[in-house]
């Protein structure tokens, strides 16, 4: 998902111009060498997994903090979220929204 939003962000119009074409480049490459393993890898441990967000992560917030710091914010947010904040925890079964019923 981070991969995919990372992507996203990096073709994004808005962004677009904003963005070094040589930081663009290494993110693009990054997340496709990262997608690659992940097909690859679907059996790998959890750790492995996490230990693949964080290299991803470490190449790509440097570059995200530095576009949001000259643009003072993404107009509109980011799809997905705020890229350097990490992938939303995996789904899990039972964590579902809290419905309160109402009289």
């Amino acid at each position: 998902s981070y991969c995919f939003n990372m992507k996203s962000t990096m073709e994004d119009a808005n962004l677009k111009d904003k963005i070094p074409d040589a930081d663009k480049t290494l993110i693009m490459d990054k997340c496709n060498a990262t997608i690659a393993w992940l097909d690859g890898n679907q059996t790998a441990e959890k750790e492995e997994f996490e230990h693949k967000q964080k290299e991803l992560e470490a190449v790509c917030n440097p570059i995200i903090q530095k576009l949001y710091a000259s643009t003072g914010g993404a107009p509109g947010g980011m799809p997905g979220g705020m890229p350097g904040a990490g992938a939303p925890p995996p789904p899990s079964g039972g964590a579902g929204p809290t419905i309160e019923e109402v009289d």
